[in-house]
């Protein structure tokens, strides 16, 4: 019979698991953390009954992938909640702008842009289950959609300076600056538009989900689906080396490159273990969690209804924040995002008291706190918003770095998403999850497709996997 050893119990390897084990591989997965799930766990960080997101929280490119395809993982309870407001961006005197989840209604709200928010966005909607046939995957294979890749290329490679300037008014050019600070890169990079666009045009064509119950439901379902296929999951094992698992035939590893470099010392060859620990990781996320009553205060109207809001001012007040940031600065405005999960998922809710979900970027390895420079922030377009706090929950970026060990310096991305690393992470390579050491893998988000919680670094390293296997 033929055995796996998934280390990590994230999103990425717990899909690797049940890849393997849906094969017919016995799979084992070892969490060196007392609770399983890794960036999609959930807790009561302020008040009981009050549930939080520990990291990911929206879940924009994971309902419609290769792996949400071939495992059902509604069938063992993971339930989408899609709010029909997919994120806003306030504006200062109670202006702001909204995405929602309808095309139209997002090009009726943005006025004399709204005629360029459909030319941008349009066909990229129409067209994304196509495309990401070829951007969920290495970016060296032979294309499925070569025409619609090359159209999507054009604009994600931009700049997202360049690409903002087509549209001309201050709401719509703040509402594409919110979404490409996801990069947490600066905005005069090249492809520092590739993630905006992407997430864009994921919230018109699935909306931004969230998982009914908290994010950890998704490695719920997960561990129930690899349970169900013969699989287990050990908590509280930390692997520090690969002579802990002599008895397996193929190894995946979600972890960080520097630490598989680590556990797999001598096996590795030098070129791939030195490449592994060169390997560029981005600037740090200090969180804050909040028990709100009554939920924000948000002057611009749509906001309030928003699952996301993004916080920052014009396109120039995030584009100046993100570039001290990348220079190791701590600027006094940082570009912050709020999650209101609860306004399509009231059962994380206490009554009339809200979680609210909020991280700044900050510096990697920022070692100051944050807390205050996120509330001014929040305060700036919601007035008596620090009235409301009930509670708060802070994880600095040391925090973050030791409640995960894959986030390091805070890094909660698993990777700086320069240009290079978007498209041969973890090193140049036609096959990117190898190690170069027979049977062995790296399947976290330092693999390709990168971060977010949809599962296809590990499904795809378990395909490479798979095929070595001969299954």
């Amino acid at each position: 019979m033929t055995h796996a050893v998934v280390v990590g119990s994230g999103p990425n390897g717990l899909a690797a698991a049940v890849t393997l084990a849906a094969a017919g591989v016995t799979v084992r997965v070892l969490e060196a953390a007392t609770v399983p799930g890794g960036g999609v766990r959930s807790s009561e960080l302020t008040l009981p009954g009050l549930l939080h997101d520990e990291c990911s929280a929206f879940h924009p490119l994971a309902c419609d992938t290769p792996f949400s395809r071939r495992i059902d993982l509604a069938r063992y309870g993971l339930h989408w909640l899609t709010p029909d407001l997919s994120y806003s961006h306030p504006l200062d005197g109670g202006r702001g702008s909204a995405a929602w989840r309808s095309l139209e209604r997002t090009v009726e709200g943005l006025e004399g842009d709204g005629r360029r928010w459909r030319t941008v966005f349009g066909g990229v909607t129409r067209r994304l289950p196509r495309i990401t046939e070829d951007i969920l995957v290495p970016a060296v294979h032979v294309p499925h959609h070569p025409l619609d890749l090359v159209r999507f290329g054009a604009a994600a490679g931009l700049p997202a300076h360049v690409l903002s300037k087509v549209w001309r008014g201050e709401s719509a050019r703040a509402l594409f600056a919110g979404v490409a600070a996801h990069a947490f890169r600066p905005f005069g990079t090249l492809a520092s538009s590739a993630i905006g666009f992407t997430l864009g045009a994921a919230a018109h064509r699935y909306g931004w989900p969230v998982a009914r119950g908290g994010s950890q439901a998704i490695a719920h379902a997960m561990i129930a689906a690899l349970t169900d296929m013969g699989g287990t999951v050990e908590t509280g094992i930390t692997v520090s080396s690969l002579d802990m698992l002599s008895d397996a035939d193929v190894v995946l590893l979600d972890v960080a490159p520097a630490a598989a470099a680590s556990i797999a010392g001598s096996r590795l060859p030098d070129r791939v273990a030195r490449t592994l620990r060169k390997y560029r990781h981005g600037p740090g996320a200090f969180k804050v969690d909040y028990a709100v009553d009554g939920g924000i205060p948000w002057q611009h109207e749509d906001s309030r209804s928003a699952g996301t809001v993004h916080v920052g001012g014009s396109l120039k007040d995030i584009a100046d924040a993100e570039a001290q940031v990348a220079r190791g600065r701590m600027p006094l405005r940082p570009f912050v995002l709020v999650g209101q999960q609860s306004v399509v998922d009231p059962s994380r809710s206490l009554g009339g008291v809200q979680p609210v979900y909020s991280y700044a970027h900050v510096p990697a390895g920022y070692t100051g706190d944050a807390t205050a420079a996120i509330e001014a922030q929040i305060e700036r377009f919601a007035p008596g918003f620090r009235d409301r706090i009930l509670m708060r929950h802070i994880r600095s970026t040391p925090a973050m770095a030791m409640h995960n060990v894959n986030y390091v310096g805070g890094d909660i991305v698993t990777g700086a998403n320069d240009a290079r690393q978007l498209l041969l992470r973890p090193r140049p390579a036609l096959d990117p999850y190898s190690l170069g050491a027979p049977g062995l893998y790296l399947c976290s988000a330092a693999t390709p497709p990168g971060a977010g919680a949809h599962g296809m670094c590990g499904y795809n390293a378990a395909t490479s996997a798979l095929k070595y296997l001969n299954r």
